[in-house]
Parts: structure tokens; C-alpha cells; sequence
């Protein structure tokens, strides 16, 4: 009957677009400019902007999907120079209710009343990089890989890759009329053809925040969002001028480190430097010496409750920039090339980077390419000095669709822990994607590893259908992974296992609700199964999540869960859990208020069984922000066990606090408190930035290990500047 009743929705969609095909993609004109603006927000005021002929006509996706935005917007586009300008008048008539939340850099502009837009400077309609600001002169940038492919809205994933900086400024100003911005944004910080003129794709977002409003230029559907480039508008008469692009950032950095087993107070110089080469307005050559990341913030404390490997994102800039393009698998499952295995071991213990280069981008208009060479030195009981190379080609095909390759290489010198004589890791694989209409996409990946030792039994595959519309989210995935598969650079949450996942979501929205923007219930499965049938997980997830006109969110959901433990496991110290099958039930409450207000709060409750025993784990957290400059978050996470073989807690805390003196200055502090490991860390940061990710940045670490015969708290303070040099300017 469920089989029944999906595929009629599948049919009834289908005919609905037949019937309402979309509407013709709006276009805008870029104009030279005769002199270049002045960058200060005041759009309405600058003579260069005058006889530029505007992009209006703003379409709401929410809160009421199909109708003109309730606010005038004016996008106007000219270059001049190195530069493309940008320049956005958002009319409000009531200028007060302008809502400002941040100032950080690339924090999320969803809470805030703002402005961002994507430039497909390939017009290859699956690619591009992202732009945004909101009235305190934020700058947001990210790239997107395939229309963000690989967002998954139940179980996580990726969409847009927020690490990826360019240079580039912003201003804003707030005025009667509203609120306006300017952008200039280099040339050589987008990536474009070579015929002249030329046409890119381009779409543009406002954001209402009092009202939860969103509005594009080139309409969307409300299962889109602006990485949609399938569905962008067009930006005719583009000249960009014939410039070579070389930059070179140079770094410096001194670091003291006292406690945590040192004797006595240790210092250190370290001396490095970037350089990023505009082969063509398309490709880049990134090449790094002696790479240092001391500015990234540390990794967020998990705590393992369970049998398999945790995964923790990368965070370094120069594995982040066109990430998108080298991945392959399934995210935080099974990721044929994951970076982090450069540079950082199994224990997060860093491994020094001697250096390294890398060549990304696109051959022509629809051929993606990225070579990566790295080396690492060898740390004694820990990692043997290492080699790594990727190579990865994606040819891409009309309608969302592509073909591709990827290897990787990992060669060591044999110097960890034993000997090796052939110390060296392969991964051969091949990816796809087919977009079928306007709402299916079928994509799919096969791989094989080759590892000295391990023989057969070394494939991967998995294969993912996702169908998406207004109304309904299908998703099915499979995977299956042999015992040997053995991705050394690339990441895999389990082994030995086959996989079957599936989702059925309907957006429900009734325009006579007062106070109720939409409902999305949806089902769930996920199920893992040993080669031989053994069920090693399984989870049907039920929830009905109900997203009220203010944004704010609540639902009530129930879990059935199976766990299938093949042998005795040790889940905390002193507490085992025996091999057998356990199957519970999970009663799940979530929710979040408004995240515009100056104070939120939100809670995700699960209370059930758990290992044959009983279960409570409560996360709680709770926002403060004044105005765009301070902003306070306390994360508590409560998990209570009582098991069979024993009963125990396993709390983490986080404390996050930000202040930003301007968009470019900030000091950010994170503290960390994990229960089990009896540890509080202490990470606080100063950055002055110049562009980019480079400038001024003054670091202090610490760690607590508060363990009875712990070493002494460990302590670290790091001063490092950056300065990015254009040669050719």
C-alpha cells in the first residue's frame, strides 16, 4: 500500500510539472561602468550608479510561497577595472524592525535580515561561488560543489562550503528607505571563461527576517534554495579584463607551551608561505611549505557510545578550498578522499606538513580537475613520514548530471611501528550523477582499494535516488562495503557491512493557518546487515515536526532502534556490553524558539532503552546576542545510562563567546567540559583580519586534565601573522 501510494505521488508531481512548467529564467545586464563606485553602502548617492538599469521583482518561497516579496529590492551590476561592483537597495518601510544578529565572518545569515547571491561564472549551471552580507557589513562567502549535492535534511550532510574565503569587501548602510550595500568583489577571486563578452548564471536572496521571509529573483520552488544554479537567472555582457593572478601569503608565528608533561617552559619559531596561481581564469594552482593552522578553532569534543568511529570535519583553509570537488562516497559514512587523514592522526594528534600543491578547477566549460600532492614528516610511534596524492576528473552533462574518477595514494616510508616493505594505501574509483526532470536525481559511486596484506574482498559501492518537490523528499541510499575496503586516505564510520536507508517526507503548508508557517512529517529506516544477514543496526524514525511563522520549531518523534553487538565491547571504562541482539524504543522531543531574538533556546530529549538497559540523553543549549557585536551560547549535553553491566553519566559542556569589535576583529573563546575524560579546554582566539583568512591572530590554549595523577594543565600561547601580497597588482 506505502509502495502504492508513493509511486501515485511520484505520477501526481510529474503531471504537475507537465502542467505548470517553470517560468521563463529572468535576465539582467552587467554594465561598464564609467568610473568605479565608492564603496560605502551608499548606492542611492553614487553617481556611478546612475543610468545602471536594476534587477527588481523579488518572489517569496516562504512564508507565502508564489507571491511578490513584501519589500522592494534594486540589484544593480557593473564592473570597472579588476572589479565586478554589486550594489543592493533593500527598501523596508519600517527600517527600525531591521533585524541584526552577527558580525563574524561567514556566520549563518538565516536569522538576520540580509543579502546574498551566487555567481556561475562557468554558466555550467551546476557550480558556483556564494556572496552575502546583512546590514552590519558581514562578509559570507562559501562554494558550491553541485548544487550542494549530498545535503541530507534528516541524517546530516553537506551543502556549501563556508571555509572557502576569497578577497573581497563589503559595505552597508541603514537609512530611511532601509538598508543598502555595495560589493566589489576582484575578478580574479571568481572563477570564469575566457570568450568575450561573456553570460554567467546568477540568482539573488533577501532576507525579511521579522516576517521569516525569503525571496529570490529567479523564482524557486520551496524545496529549492539558492544553490539551485540549475534554476538561476542569466547575467548578460560580462567583460572581465585579461590579468595574470599570483599571491603570495607569507606567515610568521612564535609559540610558548608550558604543563602537560613539558619540563619547564618550551618555545618555538615557525616560518611559512602560500602561493595561489591563476593558471587560467578557471584553474588554480595552490601551493603551501611548511603549512601551519594554528588560527583554526579546535575540534568540537564528542564523546564514542557506541562501537564505531566518530567523525569530525575538516577545519584547515587550504583542504577546504574546492573540497567540494574531491569528494566521492557518502558523507560521514564512507568518503573516499577525507583530508583530515593529512596532517592529523587517528588521536588528533597534529603531524607536522612538510608541504604541498594542488591544481583545481575546470578544463574548458564543464571538465572539473584536482591534483593534490602532500607530505608529512614521520612522528615516532604515531605516523611514518607520508606521501599523498589525489587525482580526481568530473566531466559534467546537461541536467544536473555528471561522470567521474578518483584515486588516491597513500605512500609511506615504513617507519611506523613495524617495518614495512611495501608501506603504501590505493583507492580506484568511479562516480555518477543523473538528473532525470526537474525533480529526480540517481547517482552512484564504485571503488577498490589496494592494500599489501589484503587480498578480495576490497570493493565499495553505493547508489542513491532522490526525488524532490514542493510537496515531497524521497530519498533511498545503498551501500555496500567488503570486509577489505581499506580507504586509508578517506574515512569510514564502519566496515564490512551492507546498508539500506530511505526517507518519505511531505512539506504540508495551508495558507489559512494563522500561525503555522508548514509541517513536515515524515518516516525513516536505516538499516546496517553483516555480509552473512546479521543485523548490525536498525533504526525506523517517526517525526512530526511543526515550524510555526515565527521560524520557531517543535515536533514530538518516536524511534525503533536494533542493536546487533557481535562481540563484548567496553562502551565506557569499566561498563561492558555483552554480545547480543537489543531492540528498544526511543521517545524523542525537539525544539527551538525563535533564533532571531536576542535570547533563544533549544532542546533535543531522547528517553528509551538502550543496550538491554535504559537511556536519557538531553542536549539543551541556549543563545544571548546583543545587538551584532557580543553573542553567548551554552551547550549542555545530559546522557544518563543504566545498564546491565553497569550504570554511568557521560555529560559534555560547551560555552561559546564571541565579540566583535568590527566584521574584521573579533575575539572568540570556546571552553569545554567532557565528563568521562575529566577534562576542561580552553580555546581563545584574537583575529585582526586583513582579507581573506589572513592577518593578526593571537591564540591561547589549554587543557585541564583533572584526573587523579593527571600531568599538569597544559598550556599554549600562539602570535601568528599572515599578509597576502598580489604580485601582479
Amino acid at each position: 500500500m506505502r509502495i502504492a501510494l508513493t509511486i501515485a505521488a511520484l505520477l501526481a508531481s510529474a503531471t504537475a510539472f507537465a502542467d505548470n512548467p517553470p517560468p521563463v529564467r529572468p535576465e539582467m545586464s552587467a554594465h561598464a561602468l564609467e568610473s568605479a563606485p565608492v564603496v560605502d553602502g551608499n548606492v542611492l548617492g553614487d553617481p556611478a550608479w546612475t543610468g545602471v538599469a536594476p534587477a527588481t521583482g523579488f518572489w517569496q518561497v516562504q512564508p507565502d510561497e508564489g507571491l511578490p516579496a513584501s519589500q522592494r529590492t534594486e540589484v544593480y551590476i557593473g564592473f570597472s577595472g579588476a572589479n565586478l561592483y554589486v550594489g543592493v537597495v533593500a527598501y523596508d518601510d519600517d527600517p527600525a524592525g531591521i533585524i541584526v544578529n552577527d558580525s563574524r565572518r561567514d556566520t549563518s545569515l538565516d536569522d538576520s535580515d540580509a543579502f546574498l547571491f551566487i555567481i556561475d561564472g562557468m554558466l555550467d549551471r551546476q557550480n558556483g561561488f556564494v556572496f552575502g552580507t546583512n546590514a552590519a557589513g558581514i562578509e559570507y562567502d562559501g562554494q558550491v560543489i553541485k548544487e550542494g549535492a549530498g545535503a541530507n535534511r534528516t541524517f546530516g550532510g553537506g551543502g556549501i562550503n563556508l571555509s572557502w574565503d576569497t578577497t573581497w569587501r563589503v559595505e552597508t548602510r541603514i537609512a530611511d528607505y532601509g538598508w543598502s550595500a555595495e560589493f566589489e568583489i576582484p575578478f580574479r577571486s571568481l572563477r570564469f571563461g575566457r570568450s568575450q563578452p561573456q553570460d554567467w548564471g546568477i540568482n539573488f536572496q533577501r532576507n525579511i527576517r521579522r516576517n521569516n521571509e525569503i525571496a529570490y529573483w529567479a523564482p524557486l520552488d520551496r524545496s529549492r534554495n539558492l544553490y539551485r544554479v540549475s534554476e538561476a537567472g542569466t547575467l548578460r555582457g560580462v567583460n572581465p579584463p585579461s590579468s595574470r593572478n599570483l599571491q603570495l601569503t607569507p606567515y610568521g608565528l612564535g609559540s610558548a607551551q608550558r604543563g602537560g608533561g613539558l619540563d619547564g617552559t618550551e618555545t618555538d619559531t615557525e616560518f611559512g608561505l602560500d602561493l595561489k596561481y591563476s593558471v587560467t581564469p578557471s584553474l588554480t594552482l595552490d601551493a603551501t611549505y611548511n603549512t601551519d593552522f594554528a588560527q583554526v578553532e579546535v575540534d568540537e569534543q564528542q564523546v564514542n557510545l557506541d562501537r564505531f568511529n566518530l567523525f569530525f570535519p575538516e577545519k584547515r583553509p587550504f583542504f577546504l578550498e574546492n573540497a567540494g570537488l574531491f569528494l566521492v562516497g557518502r558523507p560521514q559514512e564512507v568518503e573516499l578522499f577525507f583530508s583530515r587523514r593529512i596532517g592529523i592522526s587517528d588521536d588528533g594528534e597534529v603531524i607536522p606538513v612538510d608541504g604541498g600543491v594542488r591544481l583545481s578547477g575546470k578544463l574548458g566549460s564543464s571538465t572539473n580537475v584536482g591534483l593534490l600532492h602532500m607530505q608529512t614528516d614521520a612522528v615516532d610511534a604515531v605516523a611514518p613520514q607520508n606521501r599523498f596524492t589525489v587525482a580526481r576528473i568530473s566531466q559534467e552533462l546537461p541536467n544536473r548530471s555528471s561522470i567521474g574518477a578518483i584515486y588516491t595514494d597513500r605512500n609511506g616510508d615504513g617507519s611506523y611501528l613495524v617495518a614495512k616493505p611495501d608501506d603504501r594505501n590505493r583507492v580506484y574509483g568511479l562516480d555518477g550523477r543523473w538528473g532525470i526532470g526537474d525533480n529526480l536525481t540517481v547517482s552512484g559511486w564504485l571503488a577498490r582499494t589496494d592494500t599489501p596484506g589484503l587480498d578480495d574482498k576490497d570493493r565499495g559501492y553505493g547508489v542513491v535516488a532522490v526525488y524532490n518537490s514542493p510537496d515531497w523528499q524521497i530519498d533511498t541510499h545503498y551501500n555496500e562495503i567488503e570486509a577489505n575496503f581499506n580507504p586509508e586516505l578517506g574515512f569510514l564510520s564502519r566496515t564490512d557491512y551492507r546498508k539500506f536507508e530511505a526517507i518519505i517526507l511531505r512539506n504540508v503548508r495551508n495558507e489559512a493557518w494563522q500561525r503555522v508557517l508548514q509541517m513536515r512529517p515524515h518516516v525513516a529506516y536505516r538499516g546496517f546487515w553483516k555480509p552473512d544477514g546479521f543485523q548490525e543496526s536498525g533504526l525506523i524514525h517517526l517525526h512530526l515536526p511543526v515550524e510555526l511563522r515565527s521560524s520557531a520549531e517543535f515536533g514530538p518523534a518516536v524511534n525503533f532502534t536494533r542493536d546487533g553487538v557481535i562481540e563484548d565491547f567496553e562502551i565506557v571504562e569499566g561498563v561492558v556490553v555483552p554480545a547480543d541482539t537489543y531492540d528498544h524504543t526511543e521517545f524523542v522531543l525537539r525544539g527551538e524558539t525563535d533564533e532571531s531574538r536576542p535570547l533563544s533556546y533549544g532542546f533535543d530529549a531522547t528517553v528509551g532503552g538502550r543496550f538491554g538497559g535504559d537511556r536519557a540523553s538531553i542536549s539543551q543549549w541556549v543563545t544571548y546576542r546583543r545587538g551584532e557585536t557580543f553573542r553567548a551560547s551554552l551547550n549542555f549535553r545530559y546522557n544518563d545510562f543504566d545498564l546491565p553491566g553497569g550504570d554511568f553519566t557521560a555529560h559534555l559542556a560547551r560555552l561559546r563567546l564571541s565579540y566583535s569589535f568590527s566584521p574584521k576583529i573579533q575575539l572568540q573563546a570556546l571552553v569545554q567540559y567532557n565528563e568521562l575524560a575529566d577534562t576542561i579546554g580552553t580555546n581563545i582566539r584574537f583575529s585582526w583580519l586583513q582579507s581573506a583568512n589572513s592577518g593578526l591572530f593571537l591564540v591561547y590554549n589549554e587543557v585541564d586534565e583533572r584526573a587523579v595523577g593527571a600531568p599538569p594543565t597544559g598550556r599554549e600561547f600562539i602570535v601568528k601573522y599572515s599578509h597576502i601580497f598580489d604580485v601582479f597588482d
